[in-house]
């Protein structure tokens, strides 16, 4: 009896310590400073613990005209935070039957150019198609653009064989969200309200400005000003055009931290979850994988599952710790609006970071030989970097741009402001060089 006492008494502790509130007054310190310092006009923060939201707080304004305050149910456009959306509408249509992610899309989705239609969803969901990237924020605002988008894509925006290297592309997403279309016979927008939103609960989250518009809505800034027209292309919806608020993407991290239980309703699939989680592709020069929608990875030694979102406006990002079901949602708006520190504040107040290592890389002395290997003109017919060789240095040139290029790991070189990684053929030169999720191709001289 005296043992059954000690335990009950133990859980009682442990619940006590579980439900305790976290301060949070740190880092509303923070995510206050890093508005001002990005010159961003507002933010949503929602922190999600378990099957609950602990935190939900809106900082700045909506809009600048009107100095009307954000609120957390207010609405936010997210950019490539879509993407996890799509992959699971898409992932629930293949396990009900109605096709196979490992199939060529062409055999559900018709009118596509012969290389594109050979594309599986499973390479287009993981950013294995081979497919150059582009983003174009303006455009019609019809259900048709979608397909019309997509079937306008040739055979030559290819800039490298399926499954060759990973590199990160809108159009993949495009061709998902016109695959969606293709086997539910429903509009992208309708198909996935009806299969994610409206299950979930999320009722503001839409697609569509003209319904968008009749919530509260944060307004999308650049350079301090409120962008008129606002930015629209449903052409490139599935890609990072979603209309939600923190609130509302709690109540998916909820399900997605439990099993797709969501107030004791099961919402989503196990195994759909599973399946958006299994690390499908390497990203080049680091440990971290590539899901479905989803960026797997390990910072201070805790495992997350995460993605952002950078658009004209906005940005937005979901963090999500399965194994402590913790959840943290920043909704921004500004043009490509990130929080960094906000983000790793709240990590750290959630999440058992280990200490933080101030490392920093040191340069590595290379051979001629080494240096000649990395030599090459990387390019996707957009974007071109040239890695050449000048008095005995590496130096690297991008428009009227150059630098000095130093290595400072393996393949791992820093210069132009930012790290790469070249990736070398059998032959060991330089095949392909990522940066920023792209990779660039090594073009023939």
């Amino acid at each position: 009896m005296k043992c059954w006492s000690f335990i009950i008494a133990l859980l009682c502790v442990c619940q006590c310590v579980w439900a305790q509130q976290p301060d949070f007054s740190e880092l509303e310190k923070v995510i206050v400073a890093e508005l001002q310092e990005t010159n961003a006009p507002g933010a949503s923060l929602v922190i999600v613990r378990g099957s609950q939201v602990i935190y939900a707080k809106g900082f700045g304004t909506a809009n600048v005209e009107t100095n009307a305050p954000v609120t957390p149910d207010m609405l936010f456009r997210l950019g490539s935070t879509t993407k996890m959306f799509t992959a699971a509408a898409l992932v629930q249509l293949a396990e009900q039957g109605k096709l196979r992610l490992d199939e060529p899309i062409g055999k559900y989705a018709k009118g596509l150019s012969g290389k594109i239609a050979a594309l599986t969803a499973n390479q287009l969901l993981s950013h294995l198609s081979g497919l150059k990237d582009t983003a174009t924020m303006f455009g019609k605002h019809d259900d048709e653009a979608l397909g019309e988008t997509v079937r306008a894509l040739r055979d030559d925006f290819f800039f490298a064989e399926p499954d060759k290297v990973y590199s990160y592309s809108n159009p993949n997403f495009w061709l998902a969200g016109y695959l969606i279309e293709a086997v539910s016979g429903k509009a992208y927008a309708d198909q996935l309200n009806e299969s994610l939103f409206k299950p979930l609960g999320m009722q503001r989250t839409t697609f569509r400005p003209t319904l968008a518009l009749t919530y509260p809505l944060a307004q999308g800034h650049e350079d301090g000003k409120i962008i008129r027209p606002a930015a629209d292309n449903a052409g490139n919806w599935p890609a990072g055009s979603m209309f939600s608020s923190a609130l509302d993407l709690s109540r998916w991290v909820i399900a997605f931290l439990n099993g797709g239980q969501l107030e004791g309703k099961q919402v989503l699939a196990p195994s759909l979850i599973a399946t958006m989680m299994t690390p499908r592709a390497n990203l080049p020069g680091s440990q971290n994988k590539y899901g479905y929608g989803l960026t797997l990875a390990t910072q201070r030694g805790v495992k997350l599952v995460e993605h952002g979102g950078s658009r004209s406006g906005y940005g937005s990002f979901i963090r999500m710790a399965p194994a402590q079901r913790i959840g943290i949602i920043l909704t921004i708006n500004k043009s490509g609006g990130s929080l960094n520190k906000t983000l790793e504040k709240a990590s750290e107040l959630m999440l058992p970071f280990a200490a933080k290592a101030e490392t920093k890389p040191q340069p590595i002395t290379m051979t001629e030989v080494e240096m000649r290997n990395c030599i090459g003109v990387f390019g996707d017919g957009s974007t071109t970097i040239e890695i050449a060789l000048q008095d005995g240095k590496l130096i690297a040139k991008t428009g009227t741009r150059q630098s000095p290029v130093q290595k400072i790991g393996q393949m791992r070189f820093a210069g132009l402001g930012n790290e790469f990684v070249l990736i070398a053929d059998a032959n060991g030169k330089a095949e392909f060089l990522h940066a920023g999720g792209r990779t660039l191709r090594r073009q023939a001289k």
